[in-house]
């Protein structure tokens, strides 16, 4: 299935970013150069969420599995541009199941697994999904009776298998004739989903070439080919698909799996298995400098860890710095394939990197990874002209190889999401500094306007997670008559320790926070709550503090 425009396939042919290789090709080369060397750990806890033993699996026995999952698929009727929706944790058989339903010419979409019957029906409608692959049980939940209940609803929902089926299938013989099932670099890889915390989950198709380009953008950050690498997120989505899954099907290395968070787990993995990178989200570096099984850990196998989801806070790179040496760096990306990587090589200053982002397009500015030349990014108004002024804030809109080349089978959203020259309209603000970088303002919906005044809730966030009783904090504007908005902030203390709006407000004067940002109201919690790949539900909190203020 190629979606992206001649005119597109041409210009960046041409232009030698995009090539007549694929996914699978990149694998199949590893597979043959170290048959024998660690593809796959899978994650510590496995028996207890899929009742197999943990397996380190090696290339050639990955290699093997996929072709003979492939194999079977074809036998069940999965062929040539065949959509498979799978729903499963992080297990090496679901990372086998991304090449795999390639190979037999299909595609995965792959969905969480807090997802429920009403998503799964949308996407499976949507979509005209032929087969779906998920767990029997999970979690005290019955996946497979949901999916049943989604296929009496969907007929085209013509195949269902368990992961059981899936083990069996890895273990069919492989078809020689594999090799002839024709797949095209333009072909459609994965079609991933936005998180849907405002509307319906919007599917986004990348294609192999699509996704190449997107893995030759990760070495910024100080990732290197061969790296033993950890994801503590789904694969499911540019978080950790993006950042870990396909970097290592294009780069090689070992991927070390973990599912769900558990934070001892996740350290445990970090020393025994000697990680030199992973993704984390701001939350879990957080939660990791101030557990107390921490404090003392060896961590020093570490080269970088890049942040992302949200900025990282200046507290966090500091502390990780001083107690193990380990840089941290700052990724701003979106399942659509966009992304900018402020990694130490492009900008070795902490506290520059901690906020600011590459400015790729900059005329006549280099950056450490090629890829990099071929993105272009601008910052645009309200009215959509395009804004250079030192200081300005606007949407940012972004065009480049990595990009989807529209929604899947949204028409209506295309329209508007897309600008005449091709750019794809972010919908996050950002502000100009100086002539090579951007700096993360907000999400559009995360502007809290107090008296006139922007507030970014992710810079109260970030000052917040520095303060020592603080676990985890949101800050979401609540209504105001007076003023419009005002800053509430959520907050889960650490264990043991009292928060109080007083003390809250007196630590960020402390670090010399404008009196306008400061919160006026404190709601302490147990949990924030998060969407399935760690955003924070930003509308949930806003109803909640509606209702609190009889406002509903």
């Amino acid at each position: 299935m190629i979606l992206a425009s001649p005119e597109r396939i041409q210009e960046y042919t041409e232009k030698g970013c995009w090539q007549d290789r694929t996914l699978i090709d990149d694998f199949k080369a590893h597979a043959r150069k170290m048959p024998e060397a660690v593809a796959m750990v899978d994650p510590f806890n496995k028996e207890a969420l899929l009742g197999t033993d943990p397996e380190r699996v090696r290339y050639a026995r990955f290699e093997r599995a996929v072709d003979g999952a492939a194999t079977a698929l074809r036998a069940e009727g999965i062929g040539k541009d065949d959509i498979v929706l799978v729903q499963l944790p992080n297990c090496w058989e679901l990372a086998a199941l991304y090449l795999a339903i390639a190979r037999a010419g299909g595609i995965i979409s792959p969905m969480p697994m807090q997802w429920r019957a009403k998503e799964v029906r949308y996407v499976a409608e949507l979509t005209g999904a032929k087969a779906l692959i998920t767990v029997e049980d999970f979690h005290g939940f019955g996946y497979l009776a949901m999916a049943r209940e989604v296929q009496r609803d969907v007929p085209g929902l013509a195949k269902l298998y368990t992961y059981g089926d899936v083990r069996r299938m890895m273990d069919e013989t492989p078809d020689p004739d594999l090799d002839r099932v024709p797949v095209d670099p333009n072909d459609i890889f994965t079609i991933c989903w936005t998180s849907g915390t405002e509307a319906q989950p919007k599917g986004c198709p990348l294609s192999h070439n699509n996704w190449r380009c997107q893995a030759a953008i990760l070495p910024a950050s100080g990732m290197r080919p061969g790296d033993v690498m950890l994801t503590a997120g789904p694969l499911v989505n540019m978080a950790s698909v993006g950042t870990v899954l396909v970097p290592w099907i294009h780069f090689g290395g070992t991927v070390v799996l973990h599912h769900p968070f558990d934070p001892m787990l996740l350290l445990k993995q970090m020393v025994e298995e000697r990680i030199q990178y992973t993704l984390l989200v701001p939350a879990v570096v957080n939660l990791i400098l101030k557990h107390p099984a921490a404090q003392g850990v060896d961590l020093s196998s570490i080269r970088v860890i890049t942040v992302g989801s949200a900025p990282p806070s200046l507290w966090a790179m500091q502390e990780f710095k001083k107690r193990w040496n380990v840089d941290i760096g700052n990724i701003w990306g979106q399942n659509e394939g966009t992304a900018i990587i402020s990694g130490v090589t492009d900008v070795p200053d902490m506290e520059v990197r901690v906020n600011h982002l590459p400015r790729y397009g900059a005329p006549g500015v280099q950056w450490a990874t090629p890829m990099a030349r071929f993105i272009q990014t601008k910052v645009v108004g309200p009215d959509g002209q395009e804004l250079t002024q030192e200081g300005a804030v606007g949407e940012l809109l972004y065009r480049g190889p990595n990009v989807i080349p529209g929604y899947f089978r949204r028409p209506d959203l295309n329209e508007t999401s897309f600008d005449a020259q091709g750019y794809f309209r972010t919908g996050d603000l950002f502000q100009i500094v100086g002539d090579r970088y951007l700096k993360f303002f907000d999400r559009a919906k995360d502007i809290i306007i107090r008296g006139g005044y922007n507030i970014s809730a992710q810079e109260v966030e970030n000052v917040l997670l520095g303060h020592p009783a603080v676990q985890d904090v949101a800050a979401v504007g609540m209504p105001d008559e007076n003023l419009g908005e005002r800053t509430c902030v959520y907050v889960v203390p650490k264990p043991g320790e009292t928060v109080t709006l007083e003390g809250i407000v007196a630590y960020m004067k402390e670090q010399g926070v404008a009196t306008y940002k400061l919160p006026e109201r404190l709601e302490v919690v147990e949990t924030i709550p998060r969407n399935p790949v760690g955003k924070i539900l930003k509308k949930e909190l806003r109803r909640h503090i509606r209702k609190r203020l009889d406002l509903a």
